[in-house]
């Protein structure tokens, strides 16, 4: 397991995580890039259980989804299994197991305020808090990717299924936006990553 994820995560992590992941019936696999999913857990029909994490996220990114499904599986044992996905039960396990990773010997100190107001009430995912989102995304490898929340109102941009639209108003939580083709509306959250399209590029479509 430790050579598995050593290129994966920050050095100074690996000895809790390795002790997080030392139940036998848990397995994890890194994967190729998922459009839609950093991570998922699911249980298996054979009794175990596995999470499997995206090979392409940076070291702090892998290590928040890592515990973030370790904790789907902490609260399945403890609770069963009829607890809501992201409710009450994981919310607390995904708090408990995150704190000691919570310190400037894992995290750069500048994530570590955004870091501590994320997790006072996670989501079901780190990217719809807008500034930790933006805050990780500088780690990344560089890409022409830009988040919905990043894209001025009334530019064109493009999704990975090739689809075009144009960026609208933001409503509560989401953005609408119009796919360029069809004129249909579309809701958006504010995690998408897009490819902002340059006026040479809309000519072409």
């Amino acid at each position: 397991m430790q050579k598995m994820l050593q290129n994966y995560i920050p050095e100074t992590a690996m000895p809790k995580v390795l002790k997080l992941l030392g139940d036998d019936n848990l397995v994890v696999k890194i994967k190729n890039e998922r459009k839609t999913r950093h991570g998922d857990y699911k249980r298996l029909p054979n009794g175990r259980h596995q999470i499997t994490i995206n090979s392409n996220l940076n070291a702090y990114r892998f290590l928040i989804t890592l515990i973030h499904e370790i904790a789907h599986f902490e609260a399945y044992k403890t609770y069963g299994k009829l607890i809501k996905p992201h409710g009450i039960e994981w919310k607390r396990t995904f708090q408990y197991l995150m704190l000691p990773f919570l310190n400037p010997g894992v995290f750069p100190d500048h994530l570590l305020p955004l870091l501590a107001k994320h997790f006072k009430n996670p989501k079901a995912s780190s990217d719809t808090d807008a500034n930790l989102a933006l805050a990780l995304k500088q780690f990344d490898e560089p890409n022409n990717k830009t988040y919905i929340f990043e894209v001025p109102i009334g530019s064109t941009f493009k999704l990975y299924n090739g689809k075009v639209f144009k960026m609208g108003q933001k409503r509560v939580k989401r953005f609408e936006c119009v796919e360029v083709k069809t004129g249909k509306l579309y809701l958006f959250n504010p995690n998408a990553e897009v490819e902002i399209l340059s006026p040479l590029q809309i000519g072409i479509i």
